[in-house]
């Protein structure tokens, strides 16, 4: 017969804090997260030196979930840059909609910690930069003639789509933003375009 381990309480720590600050924000107090989770305070300082820690920690490890997410989203898109940076915002579109979305996490904690040197503030840069690395290989890949400007566009297309998924959800963001991102793509047919073919040049 096999046995379930309970989960100690860093991880029931990790799993509260998770929920309780998607779903409340960063503000939520330590005693509800100590409740949520059936710790004792004690644990927290122990696993995590303090609420910064484990904020930081509960971060770290949407951010390795989330970036697996986007590579598992363009992996199922096939081999096409184009259909794979697209995939982005019809899988977007899905996000918004589910009962469970609260907007980002990251954008949302980078706002409510003020404290510029918050150790979390680095977590949602690496983040950002993995992701824009992501994003800038692929337009790279296609060929497009500025691919870190346009992986810039294209974050600022991402962070406005969950935003305004989580404030005016009705508005459909994901369907304009795909749009926008075609704009972009077309850059490097344009630049084909323009491009004087070498075939038949004198």
């Amino acid at each position: 017969m096999s046995t379930r381990t309970k989960p100690g309480p860093r991880e029931r720590l990790l799993d509260a804090a998770q929920r309780l600050t998607y779903t409340q924000g960063t503000g939520i107090g330590i005693d509800a997260l100590l409740k949520e989770a059936n710790v004792a305070r004690r644990s927290l300082y122990e696993h995590f030196g303090g609420k910064d820690g484990l904020i930081a920690e509960v971060l770290r490890r949407s951010t390795a979930e989330d970036q697996a997410a986007y590579e598992r989203v363009m992996g199922a898109a096939g081999n096409d840059p184009r259909e794979r940076l697209l995939a982005i915002f019809d899988w977007l579109g899905e996000v918004i909609t589910e009962p469970a979305f609260h907007g980002c996490r990251y954008l949302a904690a980078d706002l409510s910690l003020s404290d510029p040197d918050h150790p979390a503030h680095e977590i949602t840069r690496e983040y950002r930069r993995h992701l824009h690395g992501l994003l800038e290989r692929e337009l790279t890949e296609l060929g497009h003639p500025r691919p870190a400007y346009a992986a810039d566009q294209f974050l600022l297309l991402i962070d406005g789509t969950l935003a305004v998924g989580a404030t005016r959800p009705e508005t459909n963001p994901a369907t304009p933003a795909r749009d926008l991102a075609v704009q972009i793509l077309d850059a490097v047919d344009a630049q084909a375009t323009a491009s004087p073919s070498k075939k038949g040049a004198p």
